[in-house]
């Protein structure tokens, strides 16, 4: 078994969890702040011994002009960081969340865009493998602007695996990492308690 640090780009794996829940009939109900992240990762992982867990978020900052979504946003990110320190994951603060507001259809309203947990994860991974702190790096992330720091902590000779979902793969970070391994939607269905 390998020694392997997992970086988990966190509303990435959140919303592509929401991804796989949504095509099961019974998935809106599934009260996603409260899963058992361990048993989602047990299988993909399997073969692996998980020295550290980094679960990235960015900052939520209040909107006044959406106070219900901002508040609602914010105790969903409390409750959510509360069950991963206990099940030992670290819930590292990363970026921002900002509202912006946008014109649609001439109407303006206001969206929530995540800024800079990419850029954290990045310079993590680089980070670790030059200080030779890293041997076997899992990037549980779909974003495509990662495959620069990968190719760069490959070239430190640390294997860089991709764990995607099997919904939408990142072909690019398939190509750019060492290996890749897949979330099945029937394991995430199962770990939520839905089959």
């Amino acid at each position: 078994m390998d020694h392997a640090i997992l970086f988990i780009d966190g509303e990435n794996f959140i919303h592509k969890i929401e991804d796989v829940l949504k095509k099961h009939p019974k998935g809106n109900k599934v009260d996603i702040t409260s899963l058992d992240f361990n048993k989602i990762f047990r299988n993909p992982l399997q073969e692996y011994k998980i020295t550290r867990k980094i679960f990235y978020a960015a900052k939520l900052h209040f909107h006044p002009e959406t106070k219900e979504k901002s508040e609602r946003l914010l105790k969903t990110q409390r409750k959510l960081r509360n069950t991963l320190l206990h099940q030992k994951f670290e819930f590292l603060i990363a970026g921002n969340v900002r509202g912006q507001k946008v014109s649609v259809n001439g109407k303006t309203k206001i969206i929530f865009r995540e800024k800079g947990v990419d850029v954290k994860i990045a310079v993590d991974l680089v980070a670790m493998a030059a200080d030779k702190l890293l041997k076997t790096a899992i990037l549980c992330s779909s974003d495509s602007d990662l495959q620069p720091a990968v190719q760069e902590t490959r070239k430190r000779k640390v294997e860089v695996i991709y764990l995607g979902f099997e919904i939408q793969p990142n072909k690019g970070l398939s190509y750019t990492t060492n290996r890749m391994l897949l979330f099945r939607n029937a394991e995430i269905l199962k770990a939520c308690g839905l089959k």
